[in-house]
């Protein structure tokens, strides 16, 4: 039988009405075919992390894994409900769950599939992953670019108390392990990193993160500087949409923290 989690309820904010990519604008996103602004998936993951979190503590921020998927999009002031349970244990003490993200008007929103394993995570080989400059200035994001460019700039930032509390409170995260002395950097931040190392080394339209695989290989503390080195680990395109996926890894202070697939449509058939 499954055990539930406990149950989240969260005002949805768009986070990011001033960003470069304009799915995020209500004009533009309505010349889309969205009714709105889409709250972006990096912000609806953080969502989906707080029942996780509010059960297991540091414990999944320190080795936990995601694996989240962006089926039907949020708006800004809607009311999401998420919901999870516990589906499996293992004989070692891991631990499965499952967690959706739900609106009144669109149903199922997004959906994560959680684990907590037992052991310590598999290492990353962070000699795979070169550290490279941001491009001084950016190029169009195209299939040729990716292809020319399968290492791309590294972007860096400090994760201090004041970008902590700024970031906690922008996904509305009422968790004190975010905030405490000594706080935990807030899983959806990695994500975060992996947007930002889209935008900074390309310019491209209206994109929208479908999805992301994410493996927490020790976790990071408040006052850290964290690097996210990506590679471009696919490209295909779908129905005249193009995609790519990202292979990154976090870096905290040199250490790896955390190990993200994070994939994106980066670009849209014109309206």
């Amino acid at each position: 039988m499954s055990e539930p989690l406990p149950k989240y309820s969260v005002k949805a904010v768009n986070t990011s009405t001033d960003s470069e990519n304009k799915i995020h604008d209500d004009a533009t996103a309505r010349r889309y075919g969205f009714a709105g602004g889409l709250v972006p998936g990096v912000t609806v993951y953080a969502y989906l992390t707080e029942p996780l979190v509010a059960a297991f503590g540091s414990a999944w921020l320190q080795r936990g894994t995601a694996s989240v998927k962006f089926v039907k999009p949020v708006f800004d002031g809607e009311e999401v409900t998420v919901t999870g349970e516990v589906i499996a244990r293992d004989p070692q003490g891991g631990v499965t769950a499952s967690l959706r993200a739900a609106t009144a008007s669109a149903g199922e929103c997004a959906t994560l599939t959680a684990t907590l394993p037992a052991g310590s995570p598999t290492p990353l080989n962070v000699a795979l992953y070169a550290d490279a400059p941001l491009p001084a200035e950016r190029e169009p994001g195209t299939r040729a670019y990716f292809d020319a460019h399968a290492t791309l700039g590294t972007f860096v930032v400090r994760y201090d108390a004041a970008l902590a509390e700024e970031y906690v409170a922008s996904v509305s995260d009422p968790l004190p392990l975010y905030r405490d002395a000594g706080a935990w950097v807030h899983p959806a931040f990695f994500t975060h990193m992996g947007n930002r190392c889209l935008r900074s080394n390309v310019v491209i339209g209206p994109w929208i993160h479908i999805g992301s695989v994410v493996r927490h290989l020790g976790g990071a503390r408040l006052g850290g500087s964290l690097a996210a080195r990506a590679r471009v680990r696919s490209l295909w395109d779908k129905k005249g949409r193009d995609f790519v996926e990202l292979d990154i890894a976090i870096l905290a202070n040199g250490r790896p923290v955390a190990h993200v697939l994070h994939s994106a449509i980066y670009r849209l058939p014109e309206p």
